[in-house]
């Protein structure tokens, strides 16, 4: 796990989502060293998901295409 690096492919983001699966399985302690890669697994695929697949709030227009 000491490979954690930039969501910037689709390949990263299948990476990242592998690694954070072991962790539901084995609930890391908070403020462990495992409880943090987590966290920030969990704010890097936040992040590349907000801009990739963005949800729309409800009663937003739908794009045109």
């Amino acid at each position: 796990m000491e490979n954690i690096r930039p969501i910037k492919t689709e390949a990263d983001y299948d990476w990242a989502i592998a690694e954070i699966t072991k962790y539901f399985e084995n609930e890391p302690e908070v403020g462990s060293l495992d409880g943090g890669h987590f966290d920030v697994l969990a704010t890097l695929i936040e992040a590349y998901e907000g801009e990739h697949y963005p949800i729309e709030a409800p009663g937003s227009p739908m794009p045109r295409a």
